[in-house]
């Protein structure tokens, strides 16, 4: 059977994939990639892979793709990452019966990519790339794609793009940032550029770049045109993106962790996708944050997850505080009365134990141990007292060494202090 190219094979072997889940380094594997297809994902693409030790190295090959065959997982694309065509050729030869498409890493940014010299610090260098890529579309049985950042400027990036798709190149997906825009210089992705290649090529291109929901896959797909939108962070933090809905967390977590129990993968994986999920709760629990990443086992892990859950379920008296004030009035209570407890009243309740403290009141709690929120120091009592407070005190301590009569003064005195005050009170 020929092989696929272009249009036809984005409709037919990827069966025109539009939400796409990204080569991620120890994140991507399998139990994820199944996760999120159960959640919307359509196209999944395996960790990035180094092609001379995938070559060299059986248990290797072994741990990353051949002990992962499973029906579920197709369309599947295997990502290599390399720097010598014949390398590159021999490696995919290897992976391609287990995979739809073998693709080309020119997008990895980071430093062990620049000692390696591979991923985006090899844009430069369009001759080895041409060679490279000409090779692999001669040799192997699917298609060769890449994945690539852009330059600062679009006419350059256009060029690249179509120098790839004349190599050979039946799929692009272009990053909409450059090699040097990572960590905090991350910055927003260039949809033009994104937009500029989509135009200027003939073959299916992705986007990758500024995606964290579903509505921003379908305005990056209507304003740059696009066959499909890639995403690798808005993923780890919400495998559920593609659904256009934020579940649970405890759900997504709990699902996964019954994946991996089928299909195992290294401990360092599981517990660096909770982390990502359960991201924002961490911040609050430092200890359970400590755990996690201690932990040695599986199990354990299941533990810090199911510690978590319950952390963050509502309390009883929680959901009756929210109920609506309609199901109040059917059971014949107002949302004021003794059928629906206040808010002062938890808030009371509370103090006594840090861990029905609100998540915002926890974080206060961390940065200062000693703080206290019962309600009767906030503001009279033993934080501070007020000018007016403090007068009566000192008038207090004066009455022993003054006369009857000028006590008798003083006392109507504040006597008429009050008053006054009440009339200013009740003015304002």
């Amino acid at each position: 059977m020929p092989k696929l190219r272009g249009e036809a094979f984005w409709r037919e072997t990827l069966r025109s994939a539009h939400y796409v889940v990204a080569p991620m380094v120890d994140q991507s594997e399998l139990a994820w990639r199944l996760l999120s297809r159960r959640h919307g994902a359509q196209l999944c693409y395996t960790p990035m892979l180094h092609a001379q030790v995938f070559l060299r190295d059986a248990n290797y090959r072994r741990e990353n793709l051949y002990g992962e065959a499973c029906p579920e997982d197709r369309p599947l694309i295997v990502q290599f990452c390399a720097n010598d065509p014949e390398v590159f050729v021999q490696a995919a030869l290897l992976a391609q019966d287990y995979c739809d498409a073998i693709d080309l890493n020119l997008g990895c940014p980071q430093m062990i990519a620049k000692r390696g010299h591979y991923g985006a610090f090899l844009q430069e260098e369009w001759d080895l790339l041409q060679r490279m890529i000409l090779l692999a579309n001669e040799k192997l049985s699917v298609p060769i794609t890449c994945k690539i950042r852009v330059f600062p400027d679009i006419d350059k990036t256009v060029k690249y793009a179509q120098m790839l798709e004349k190599a050979g190149c039946q799929l692009l997906t272009v990053h909409g940032r450059t090699k040097e825009q990572k960590g905090p210089l991350a910055g927003v992705a260039s949809w033009e550029h994104i937009q500029a290649v989509r135009k200027a090529v003939n073959i299916p291109v992705f986007a990758n770049g500024n995606i964290q929901c579903l509505s921003d896959v379908e305005e990056c797909i209507r304003k740059t045109g696009v066959h499909g939108v890639m995403t690798a962070e808005g993923n780890l933090h919400n495998p559920a993106l593609f659904e256009g809905r934020n579940p649970l967390v405890w759900e997504m977590a709990e699902e996964y962790l019954e994946i991996v129990q089928k299909y195992p993968c290294p401990l360092s994986y599981v517990r660096a996708h909770l982390f990502k999920l359960w991201h924002h709760t961490l911040q609050v629990y430092q200890q359970l944050r400590e755990e996690l990443a201690k932990v040695k086992t599986l199990e354990g892990i299941v533990d810090v997850n199911r510690e978590l859950k319950l952390r963050c379920q509502p309390t009883y008296d929680e959901i009756h505080y929210f109920r609506p004030k309609e199901r109040c009035k059917e059971n014949g209570a107002s949302g004021t009365e003794k059928g629906v407890r206040g808010k002062r009243t938890l808030e009371e309740e509370e103090d006594g134990n840090s861990e029905l403290l609100s998540k915002n009141k926890q974080k206060k709690k961390l940065r200062n141990p000693n703080k206290s929120f019962d309600p009767s120091l906030k503001r009279h009592g033993l934080l501070f007292k007020t000018k007016y407070e403090k007068s009566l005190s000192w008038q207090h301590s004066q009455r022993g060494i003054q006369s009857p009569e000028m006590s008798q003064r003083g006392v109507a005195e504040v006597g008429e202090a009050v008053v006054l005050k009440e009339d200013g009170d009740s003015a304002l």
